[in-house]
């Protein structure tokens, strides 16, 4: 096995779900910055050869930045865990608690985090019991505005706010499109955070908060990936007492799924200073654009440092 001043890392990237183009974005980032750090790194896609290689290789540490199912459902992480190969970020119960946004939610509310109304549909029961009675119940059980998106995924991706009322069954197409069970939640206004939340062995802590101010008003998919579509604030423009109740919350988080290593939670602040609850993504994007590294970069440190740090930790952990 290497020295801690050089191991050997497996950026894992890519993937067969609706986010691998991000997740090669983020791999290539990750693999330049511990290679930045001197450790020697391969970046590999995950398919049919990549455990016959890990049982191979063997190598010091696996860096999984596999967005969607790929990665963030935890059946690969369990299967990593089952060979015996270290690995940067939390286990497959915890991934999969986290990648259930009804489940995060359901955990996080009772851990007396605010969590938007909202009904959980899977396609089958849409489909059975009829859509326009479906329909009919859930438009009068939330009031005014709603959000429609998949139970599980990420990058906004089948996410579609509805202000008028007839959008809303083409709304549950999309979000159908993309995962068996959607969520319809009130819509929550206020400013939207997204909070790091990192553990390199001393304990889990808060990076400075991200504010997102999207140029369309909506943080879609566009917004996140495409340069100059969103305006970021870090750290925030919203007040100390705010930004300090809303790491609290995402600290709160990350303990409650029970998470480890690397984490972003995602808040709207309303107007009074309450931080709404949306989800937590166990990997995050790691893109030129995303929230990670802009909070990394606010931190003082880097990316190379703190992935190096991280990485070191998932060795130190198994030894």
């Amino acid at each position: 096995m290497s020295d801690s001043s050089g191991l050997y890392v497996v950026v894992l990237a890519g993937g067969i779900s609706h986010e691998r183009d991000v997740s090669l974005r983020s791999g290539r980032r990750v693999a330049d910055a511990l290679t930045g750090a001197g450790h020697r790194v391969v970046l590999r896609d995950p398919d049919a050869g990549l455990l016959p290689f890990l049982a191979s290789e063997r190598p010091d540490v696996v860096f999984p930045a596999l967005h969607g199912s790929s990665g963030e459902d935890g059946s690969l992480l369990e299967l990593l865990a089952a060979i015996d190969v270290p690995a940067v970020g939390s286990s497959g119960a915890a991934a999969r608690r986290a990648w259930s946004k009804p489940v995060a939610s359901s955990l996080l509310a009772a851990a007396g985090v605010a969590v938007p109304e909202s009904i959980v549909l899977s396609h089958e029961s849409f489909r059975e019991l009829g859509a326009s009675s479906v329909l009919r119940v859930v438009r009068s059980a939330i009031e005014g505005d709603l959000v429609v998106k998949p139970a599980s995924g990420g990058s906004a991706q089948g996410v579609t706010i509805v202000e008028d009322p007839n959008d809303l069954p083409r709304a549950m197409v999309e979000a159908f499109t993309y995962a068996e069970v959607a969520v319809v939640e009130r819509r929550i206004f206020g400013t939207e955070i997204a909070i790091a939340v990192v553990d390199t062995g001393d304990g889990p802590r808060a990076l400075p908060a991200v504010e997102i101010e999207p140029t369309a008003g909506v943080y879609s998919f566009q917004a996140r990936y495409n340069a100059g579509e969103t305006t970021f604030y870090t750290p925030s423009r919203l007040a100390d007492a705010t930004v300090a109740a809303v790491s609290d919350a995402a600290v709160l988080a990350h303990r409650t799924l029970g998470l480890r290593d690397l984490s972003r939670v995602d808040f709207i602040v309303d107007a009074e200073g309450t931080p709404w609850f949306l989800e937590a993504n166990v990997i995050p994007g790691l893109t030129e654009t995303s929230l990670v590294p802009l909070a990394i970069e606010a931190s003082g440190t880097s990316a190379s440092a703190l992935y190096g740090s991280l990485v070191e930790a998932a060795r130190d952990r198994t030894n």
